[in-house]
């Protein structure tokens, strides 16, 4: 019965890294089955974040387990128009800058639709692609991932379940989701080339993956009817298909979510809570009004067996959910209170905030960050990357316009500063989409960054030393795609932490950021937790790790361990604070699917939390920030 609500066979791997290796052997054994019978082997292959690390686990198998392309024929989902093909955000380039540049495939074996295609022969063009994969007997291995509305290639809902190959239209919903690639959804192409559905259903065999916050959509498709609204619901009808996701692209499966749906579960404290905050939530009533009519009527009887009556039940949960929230995010002093989310000794703590970004901390945590000052803790900030890329050149134009003015009225005459300025300024002048930054404007952007940051800091009233620019390297690559955690990375945080020696972690656990910056940054934090831990340091042991989201989601409400409450006077403090960060104002760079500001996203989602505490019957406050604890 687990998997009785799933259309589509779902393989949950606990991190994308797993699920990518799990497809990577599935190729791997395709193109050596195809070798041995002396045929080719023909893949269908996807773009986007999403199949990053499937493509370097291809390559590392290429480079250390000598698997061979050389049989290999590839055609590519699609591509966008018009766009040159060297152009950096090209599907072409994607392409040989992550598999084809680094394995023995034959150049003429590869087919990507072209973005240079003239518009008037693009039907000519996407039929001789259909003709292509005829050619060769047809697709063996599809891959695909999965848009937020449910994509499949550029295939937007309301697609034919007949279309092939042709020009499409993008939804602005897509289009934001990739201005990641462009830093603004105005550079993004508003038309595409891509495989239709018909095409991808013809391959014989289909694995789409999907990673993170796809959760939603992943569900719709798998349990969901099958519907063009949907385009990845009809995989459905595929006599081969297999989704392959990670625990948190599961999320929203019945067999995850309300697994007493599926089977017999272990009524643990755990899985009490999340069973009753959701059929409350459903129900739209207080936890307190739950009756045993209610349980029973939604699938859970076998708790009332096992536990009791729903009174008892009740009051279990409702105090679960009473003892999470806490006006001292440090601990309450000269105090003993058991359920208390955190210790009431020491008082005052040594508090590090980790920030992936330089504004994570005032976005996803302002209001506790605030507080944990007021109320006498030392508090410290570590700003883990540069967060350059998320700058315009215009906002460097207006500081260089600065610079200029300030040494003019000031009769500073620096030749060095001079040069610098006025080669950022040609190159800014001249730059093609396809460009990447140089060197001095990376350092630019970045200054301009730290600058807000510490101006936060000084707001919230920390003072100089209680800020920390780590700049870690694997940021540094000037582009969207950055490099896997290195040893550097962990050496720079191990040294910070031991330096601090703090009592209270707080990093960001919000993996639905869209670049990846954030998985990275929290891989680093906990290798050195754990490598200082390993190795002795006897202050680890007093330290706890609270867990709170970035920009992009907020705990659900079933597992927050800590919520710190917030009045509208320290809502629009948290605000101030947010608007510092000038450069990430009115237009937001790599914006991902949310075309909001970062300060309206952080007060719906702080709201929102809030709101739903009420709903269950606690107290009705403005906002909430939410954490989880996270245990070596």
């Amino acid at each position: 019965m687990v998997t009785s609500y799933e259309k589509i066979p779902v393989q949950i791997f606990e991190t994308p890294f797993q699920g990518s290796a799990f497809a990577a052997v599935q190729i791997a054994n395709l193109i050596r089955a195809r070798q041995m019978e002396g045929k080719k082997c023909v893949l269908g292959l996807a773009t986007g974040s999403t199949p990053i690390s499937l493509y370097k686990e291809l390559v590392r198998l290429h480079k250390e387990e000598g698997l061979s392309f050389a049989n290999v024929i590839t055609f590519n989902l699609d591509e966008y128009y018009p766009l040159e093909r060297e152009a950096v955000q090209s599907y072409w380039s994607f392409m040989h800058r992550n598999l084809f540049d680094h394995v023995d495939i034959n150049p003429a074996n590869i087919h990507i639709p072209n973005g240079e295609w003239k518009q008037d022969e693009i039907k000519k063009y996407c039929l001789d692609y259909e003709a292509r994969i005829d050619a060769v007997g047809g697709i063996d291995l599809q891959i695909l991932g999965i848009g937020n509305n449910g994509h499949i290639g550029f295939n937007e809902p309301g697609s034919s379940i007949y279309s092939k190959t042709r020009l499409v239209n993008l939804e602005n919903s897509t289009r934001i989701a990739n201005s990641k690639d462009f830093q603004n959804i105005s550079k993004v192409p508003r038309l595409a080339i891509t495989m239709g559905i018909s095409t991808i259903l013809k391959a014989r065999r289909i694995l789409l993956m999907a990673w993170g916050f796809k959760a939603g959509i992943v569900a719709r498709s798998v349990e969901g009817d099958v519907t063009e609204q949907v385009p990845a619901s009809l995989l459905q009808q595929h006599n081969d298909c297999v989704f392959i996701v990670d625990q948190q692209a599961a999320s929203e499966l019945t067999r995850i979510k309300s697994p007493w749906m599926t089977g017999e579960v272990e009524w643990t404290p755990k899985m009490i809570r999340r069973a009753v905050i959701n059929m409350a939530l459903k129900l739209g009533k207080p936890v307190l009004s739950l009756t045993n009519h209610d349980y029973t009527e939604n699938g859970l009887g076998e708790l009332l067996v096992e536990k009791g009556d729903a009174y008892e039940i009740n009051l279990q949960v409702y105090y679960l959910l009473r003892d999470s929230i806490t006006g001292w995010p440090g601990g309450k002093p000269d105090v003993v209170i058991p359920t208390h989310p955190e210790r009431s000794t020491p008082y005052p703590k040594r508090s590090l905030i980790f920030s992936p970004h330089p504004d994570d901390d005032i976005i996803s945590m302002g209001g506790t960050f605030m507080r944990l000052h007021d109320q006498g803790h030392e508090v410290h900030v570590a700003y883990q990357t540069s967060g350059n890329i998320a700058v315009t050149d215009e906002f460097v134009t207006r500081f260089l316009d600065f610079a200029v003015g300030f040494e003019e009225l000031f009769g500073i005459n620096s030749e060095k500063s001079k040069d610098i300025m006025q080669d950022a300024r040609q190159y800014l002048a001249q730059k093609k989409p396809s460009q990447t930054d140089t060197s001095e404007i990376r350092q630019i952007k970045g200054l301009i960054r730290r600058c807000e940051a510490a101006a936060t800091c000084r707001y919230v009233g920390l003072k100089e030393g209680q800020w920390h620019f780590q700049n870690l390297p694997f940021y540094e690559t000037g582009t969207i795609q950055k490099n896997p955690m290195g040893e550097e990375d962990v050496l720079l945080t191990m040294e910070l932490l031991r330096k601090i020696k703090p009592q209270q972690v707080f990093c960001a656990g919000d993996l639905a950021d869209p670049h990846g910056t954030h998985k990275v940054c929290l891989d680093v934090i906990f290798e050195s937790l754990k490598r200082i831990k390993t190795e002795g340091d006897e202050w680890i042991n007093d330290c706890w790790v609270w867990l709170y989201k970035g920009a992009w989601q907020e705990w659900d409400i079933t597992e927050i361990e800590m919520a710190i409450p917030m009045s509208p006077d320290q809502v629009m403090k948290k605000r101030f604070g947010i608007f510092i960060h000038q450069s990430q104002k009115d237009m937001v760079p790599f914006q991902g699917s949310d075309s909001r500001e970062f300060w309206q996203r952080a007060e719906e989602r702080n709201s929102n939390t809030a709101n739903l505490y009420a709903k269950l019957g606690l107290t009705q406050y403005a906002a909430m920030e939410a954490f989880v604890r996270w245990h070596f």
